[in-house]
């Protein structure tokens, strides 16, 4: 089965089932009206072991706790990069990042940029954690290829991204292009760097301004969750994108100075 096919019968059939034969998960499933919707929750750089129901003694994560009871744990997976713009190319096209020369997060220098007659005064800060020069990668993810929001919207769901994408500079490489029916939050950035970073004002040219001060995670979750309550009658396919807890970080004192909505 091509990885098109493969990726829209998901939205037909259960993943799992899949994993064996697409005739047996229709057979599966049949009688079943409706297909089932998916919510996909993605943390930029949150450890292994920060959530309670992956043994967190410290964090207190009782909802991810509730919803990883009720459903599937997976103990040997691994990103497949250890940056992040090549781990989230990875999970929208289903394909290992270097097969398309995305290597390194997208902004990071290069190869140009660090050659000795090109040298900044920023070029120790890029440098300090590398021995070697990087390879030249490709910034954005490209319009032809398909991405899981593409294949459920041919299998006539409803699709929805909320918070981080930074697969592209060019708007037209943004969520919206990529197969997402709404597009909340998501641009070229990689953090909240513009307004006031993690609050409202946030800056954001996908994303109106809260009341001032709303909290940006709080916002994203009631975005998505706006988005299920009126996706309802149709399947859905909703990918939320924390920015947190990926730079630029923020102490628990002043996450905690906002109100839950």
């Amino acid at each position: 089965m091509y990885r098109r096919d493969f990726l829209k019968s998901i939205g037909i059939n259960a993943a799992a089932l899949l994993l064996t034969d697409k005739a047996f998960g229709a057979q599966a499933f049949a009688g079943n009206s409706r297909r089932p919707n998916f919510l996909f929750i993605l943390v930029d750089d949150l450890g292994w072991k920060d959530l309670g129901c992956y043994g967190s003694d410290f964090y207190e994560t009782p909802n991810i706790d509730r919803l990883a009871a009720e459903g599937m744990r997976f103990t040997d997976a691994y990103a497949a990069c250890p940056v992040c713009s090549p781990t989230r190319f990875s999970i929208m096209t289903g394909k290992y990042p270097w097969r398309l020369d995305v290597t390194d997060y997208f902004g990071a220098p290069q190869p140009e940029m660090l050659s000795f007659e090109a040298r900044t005064p920023n070029w120790l800060r890029h440098m300090r954690y590398k021995k070697l020069l990087p390879a030249p990668y490709r910034d954005y993810l490209p319009l032809e290829e398909t991405t899981v929001a593409n294949a459920f919207k041919e299998a006539d769901y409803a699709t929805f991204y909320a918070g981080k994408w930074h697969l592209g500079q060019d708007e037209k490489y943004w969520a919206e292009h990529q197969g997402f029916d709404i597009n909340k939050g998501g641009w070229a950035r990689g953090g909240p760097y513009g307004g006031n970073q993690y609050f409202s004002p946030y800056g954001n040219p996908r994303l109106d301004d809260g009341p001032d001060g709303e909290y940006l995670p709080f916002r994203l979750a009631a975005e998505t969750n706006n988005f299920i309550e009126s996706a309802k009658d149709k399947p859905f396919f909703a990918f939320l994108s924390f920015y947190k807890v990926h730079t630029p970080l923020m102490s628990v004192f002043l996450a905690l100075r906002q109100p839950t909505p």
